[in-house]
């Protein structure tokens, strides 16, 4: 297991140079701006232009810049600085990085905590009311884009649920963890349900399709046989081996979660890394727009190296 782990810890690397070159390259290759120009304002003259561009050290062929950005990133843990606001790229992601923290995890709390029951009451309840009236609501929560059901969700509890239940709307704004705990719940309270809805839907389905194709395997059969009751059989040896893919497509939604959310920072006014990508390629913004994408990328990485540990523990077949 540890010469696993640290072979796919050397693989990671790898993955976040070829990730950082691919991102590099495509600004490069396809700039939509001059950041140089964007910077110079409104009137910017030839003079001002190539000093700006001299400062920010885009005057050097593209390979250089790449060599000097690696190189710092390297030895230094810098991620340069932005391009409009000369700010350093290291301390703008960690501002942000609390913020997109606090949703995902939340979120998925909160998802888990719906979907998986939801599932596994579908499948043992298979054909009933009940599992037709859940599994409608979960493709109708597919269905709704998170912007609309953010949206929505806004209108109804500012001005109707909010009055009566004062969690629901918060302070209006993300406040964080160490300044006020209460408040920062209640402001992502209701960002936690949006952002939930669409992947406790799709959990549900996933897992009730699962346990229903697992509870017709051979050994839950010699299980019942035993005389084990109904519910050790589900969840000891059913549900153990039916929640093994939800454990892999629950990494990768973590980690891309990690990486911004960034339809759900946009509605709910939240500070995070998914605002600060889209701000930064709408300005041609590479050191922050390169921050992102490697803060994502490794998300992903780690989520499922550490998905593929859990394996090991959930399913004993499984050995690396």
């Amino acid at each position: 297991m540890v010469t696993y782990i640290i072979r796919r810890l050397l693989w990671s690397v790898l993955l976040l140079f070829v990730v950082s070159f691919i991102t590099f390259l495509m600004f490069i290759v396809m700039p939509s701006a001059d950041p140089a120009i964007l910077r110079a304002g409104r009137q910017p003259t030839p003079e001002l232009i190539a000093a700006i561009r001299e400062n920010l050290g885009l005057d050097k062929p593209w390979y250089v810049q790449y060599l000097v950005y690696m190189r710092d990133l390297l030895f230094h843990f810098d991620f340069g600085y932005s391009y409009q606001n000369n700010v350093a790229v290291r301390e703008t992601l960690f501002d942000r990085l609390p913020a997109t923290a606090s949703l995902a995890l939340g979120g998925a709390i909160v998802w888990l905590l719906i979907g998986i029951p939801i599932g596994i009451i579908s499948a043992i309840k298979r054909g009933t009311i009940l599992d037709r009236a859940a599994m409608g609501f979960a493709l109708l929560a597919i269905s709704a884009p998170v912007y609309w059901v953010g949206l929505v969700s806004i209108y109804l509890f500012s001005d109707d649920l909010g009055k009566l239940v004062p969690i629901f709307k918060g302070s209006g704004q993300y406040t964080p963890f160490t300044d006020n705990p209460v408040e920062w719940a209640a402001a992502l309270l209701l960002p936690w349900l949006v952002l939930a809805t669409a992947f406790a839907a799709i959990y549900a389905r996933f897992l009730r399709a699962n346990l229903l194709d697992v509870m017709g395997e051979d050994y839950i059969r010699t299980a019942r046989a035993k005389g084990l009751n109904e519910r050790k059989v589900v969840f000891k040896h059913g549900l153990r081996s039916a929640i093994t893919p939800i454990v892999t497509i629950f990494g990768l939604d973590l980690g891309i979660l990690f990486g911004g959310a960034i339809l759900t920072e946009t509605v709910f006014n939240i500070p995070g890394i998914g605002r600060l990508a889209y701000d930064a390629i709408q300005k041609s913004d590479l050191p922050i727009v390169q921050g992102t994408v490697l803060i994502a990328a490794l998300a992903v990485i780690l989520m499922n190296l550490l998905v593929d540990i859990i394996y090991a523990f959930l399913d004993p077949r499984v050995r690396y």
